[in-house]
C-alpha cells in the first residue's frame, strides 16, 4: 500500500514538472486594442498587424513558443488600463503590446511603472508625452508619434498648395493634440495662421457635426481635420451632403485606409486631400510591396491596403520577437535582458530603417502623401516625397523642443 502511494506521489510531481517545462516553452504575448467603440475598425486593423508579425516568426521567437492574448478597450484610457490590467495580473502576460490610442498610451505607460516585471511595447498610440516626458523604462515606441507623422506637412501645404489660413477640426484629446502641433509647428513658423477662435475640438464618438460645419469661417484656405474612424467618416460625409466647398488637409488617421477603405460618396471628396504619416500607400519599395502583399494575403476581407494602425502594430510585435530571439526567449530575470536589448535594437521595416532615441521612442522615415484614385478604383496615398529618419524633438535637441512646451488645443498660438 505504502509503495502504491509512493508511485502515484512520483507521478503526480512528473506531471508537475512537466507542466512547468511546458510553461517555460511558452511566452505569454498580449495585443491590446480598440475592439470596441468608434475606433473598432482601426483596432481590428491593428490586430492584422500583431498576426502578421507572429506569422512571420512561425509564432516562435527565442525557441519559445508564442501564446497570443487579445485585450479589449474603446480608446478610453480607464477601459485601456483596465484590458491591460487583466492582461498582465490575471492572464500573466510578460510581454504586452499596445495601446492604440494616444490618451490610452498615456494612461498604459503610467502602470507600465508599476509592473517592471513586464516589457510593454506600443501598439499606434502616439501622443507625444507618452515617450517625450516622464518616460516608463519598460514602455518602447517603436512606431513614431503623431507630431512626427505629420513632417513635411506644414511646409508643403504653405509653399505648395498656397494656404494662408486654415480651420482645425480635431478630436479633443491627446494624440490630436500633437498631431495639430506637428503640422502647426512649421506652418505658422513660415507665416501662416490658425487663429484659436477657428479651431473646433469634439468628442471621440460624436456623430453630429451640423454645428461645427455651420460654424467654420469662411476666410479661411483649407480646413485640417484630424479625425479617425467613424469620427472621420461621419464628419467627410456630412460636410460633403453640406454642399462643403474648402479643401482639406489631412491628418495621418484621416486619409489613412481605415477611413478611405470606407463605402459612399466621400471617396471623390477627399481626393486631393494631402497629408503625411509613417506609410504611403503607392510607396515603390520592395519591402513594402511584399508587406502588403503578405497583408492581402493572409486577411483578404481586410482593407485594399494595410493602414497605419496594421503598420505599427506589426512594427512594435516585430521588434519584441527580435528582441526575445536575441535573449533566447529569456525571460528569467523580469525581462531585463529583453529591455536591454529592446533599447540597443534596430532593424528594418517595410518603411525603412527605425531605431530608439535615449526615451525609447522612434526615429523613422516619415511620408508626405495625397489622396488620388488607384488603378483599381480604390483610393490610396500618392507618395510626395519621404522625410528621412524623423526624431521625436523634430531634429533639435531635446532641451529645445522641451520650450514648446505641452502640446494642447493653444499650442502653437501663431501669434
Amino acid at each position: 500500500m505504502l509503495g502504491t502511494v509512493k508511485k502515484t506521489i512520483l507521478a503526480a510531481a512528473l506531471v508537475s514538472l512537466g507542466g512547468t517545462a511546458a510553461a517555460q516553452d511558452t511566452i505569454k504575448m498580449g495585443g491590446l486594442a480598440t475592439l470596441e467603440g468608434a475606433f473598432t475598425v482601426l483596432g481590428e486593423d491593428g490586430m492584422r498587424g500583431v498576426k502578421m508579425a507572429l506569422a512571420e516568426f512561425d509564432n516562435m521567437a527565442g525557441g519559445k513558443q508564442i501564446e497570443l492574448v487579445t485585450g479589449s478597450s474603446d480608446a478610453s484610457p480607464d477601459s485601456a488600463v483596465r484590458a491591460a490590467r487583466k492582461l498582465v495580473e490575471q492572464d500573466g502576460v510578460q510581454v504586452l503590446i499596445g495601446p492604440l490610442s494616444g490618451s490610452e498610451g498615456l494612461a498604459v505607460k503610467d502602470y507600465a511603472k508599476t509592473q517592471p516585471n513586464v516589457t510593454f511595447l506600443n501598439g499606434s498610440s502616439a501622443a507625444q508625452d507618452t515617450t517625450l516626458r516622464e518616460p516608463a523604462e519598460n514602455f518602447f515606441r517603436f512606431s513614431t508619434d503623431g507630431a512626427q507623422w505629420m513632417a513635411g506637412l506644414g511646409e508643403y501645404v504653405y509653399n505648395e498648395k498656397g494656404y494662408r489660413k486654415v480651420a482645425v477640426l480635431a478630436e479633443d484629446y491627446s494624440f490630436p493634440y500633437t498631431q495639430v502641433f506637428g503640422f502647426l509647428e512649421p506652418f505658422c513658423r513660415l507665416g501662416g495662421e490658425a487663429p484659436v477662435d477657428a479651431r473646433f475640438w469634439v468628442p471621440i464618438g460624436n456623430k453630429d457635426y451640423s454645428s461645427v460645419i455651420a460654424a467654420l469661417p469662411d476666410d479661411v484656405d483649407a480646413i485640417y481635420v484630424a479625425l479617425g474612424g467613424a469620427d472621420a467618416v461621419n464628419f467627410l460625409t456630412q460636410y460633403e451632403q453640406a454642399g462643403g466647398q474648402l479643401p482639406l488637409v489631412g491628418g495621418s488617421i484621416t486619409v489613412d485606409q481605415s477611413v478611405l477603405g470606407s463605402k459612399g460618396r466621400t471617396r471623390d471628396f477627399v481626393i486631393g486631400t494631402p497629408s503625411a504619416g509613417p506609410i504611403s500607400d503607392t510607396w515603390d519599395n520592395s519591402a513594402w510591396n511584399e508587406f502588403v502583399a503578405a497583408y492581402k494575403e493572409q486577411f483578404p476581407d481586410g482593407f485594399p491596403s494595410p493602414s497605419l494602425f496594421a503598420h505599427a502594430y506589426y512594427i512594435n510585435t516585430k521588434a519584441a520577437l527580435l528582441g526575445l530571439e536575441e535573449v533566447g526567449g529569456d525571460l528569467s530575470d523580469g525581462g531585463a535582458k529583453l529591455r536591454e536589448a529592446l533599447s540597443n535594437l534596430e532593424f528594418d521595416t517595410p518603411t525603412g530603417k527605425v531605431s530608439l532615441d535615449p526615451r525609447r521612442n522612434a526615429i523613422a522615415d516619415i511620408f508626405l502623401t495625397e489622396v488620388v484614385a488607384g488603378p483599381d478604383g480604390n483610393l490610396v496615398n500618392k507618395t510626395i516625397s519621404v522625410t528621412p529618419q524623423v526624431s521625436q524633438t523634430l531634429g533639435l535637441s531635446y532641451e529645445e523642443f522641451l520650450e514648446y512646451g505641452q502640446v494642447g488645443r493653444e499650442n502653437p498660438s501663431c501669434e
